[in-house]
């Protein structure tokens, strides 16, 4: 009988992000939580020349219907890879789907602090 390698489902922060273990690092996406906070989201400002980012340091620029907010990182850690398609597809926050509405894939991240992060929205 073969194993599989088993990863914990989703971390949630209390700002409405979503944190997942994938195999290049740590993905961060935004919750329901998050989308029923902010609304339809219309504008997104990346900034995909940061390479580091610290735990409370603005890992995104949101407008959107309800609000006009910087999301935070809850979790410090080096970058892997930005959603560029963001940029041109801001709305793809609004989908419910993770592979559509991540933020940023971090590698480094302090396995105590995601840890320390809820497990259920």
């Amino acid at each position: 009988r073969q194993r599989q390698m088993c990863i914990r489902d989703s971390y949630y922060s209390e700002n409405g992000l979503w944190l997942e273990e994938v195999q290049e690092g740590v993905k961060v996406g935004i919750s329901a939580k998050g989308q029923d906070d902010l609304g339809e989201v219309m504008f997104v400002d990346l900034t995909p020349e940061t390479t580091q980012v610290e735990k409370d340091a603005t890992l995104i620029g949101v407008e959107a219907a309800k609000a006009v907010t910087e999301l935070t990182s809850p979790v410090k850690g080096q970058v892997v890879a930005w959603n560029l398609e963001l940029s041109e597809n801001p709305e793809l926050l609004n989908s419910t789907k993770k592979e559509d509405n991540w933020i940023v894939i971090l590698d480094q991240v302090d396995k105590e602090l995601l840890s320390s992060l809820a497990i259920s929205e």
